[in-house]
């Protein structure tokens, strides 16, 4: 499964960026291979309004099911709940123990 992960920079090294929307970066991690890819997402950090609508078309567009966050928009919630993206909030730390941490929950 691809999942979305919010990051302040473009590796599992990255804190979790708190901020769906207007994240630096979106890490779309394969988590049967742990490959991932980056998405830079300086568009829409910078945009003056719908950012998270943005990022929820570009989450879902890149493939991912599920996303760990911080916090999510309402609007963002919309389009990724549209496109059938789960969706962890209330996360931080880096992304790799954002990711190890979920693949933990996912197993039990």
């Amino acid at each position: 499964m691809k999942i979305a992960i919010t990051a302040m920079g473009p590796d599992l090294e990255a804190r979790v960026d708190p901020r769906f929307g207007r994240a630096a970066f979106f890490l779309i991690v394969d988590t049967e291979t742990q490959q991932f890819e980056v998405i830079d997402n300086t568009v829409n950090v910078n945009a003056a309004g719908g950012a998270g609508t943005r990022s929820a078309e570009c989450v879902v567009t890149a493939g991912a099911r599920h996303v760990l966050t911080g916090d999510v928009g309402p609007k963002a919630q919309r389009g990724l709940q549209a496109g059938g993206v789960g969706v962890t909030t209330g996360l931080g730390g880096t992304c790799r123990e954002a990711l190890e941490a979920f693949q933990a929950h996912a197993a039990e």
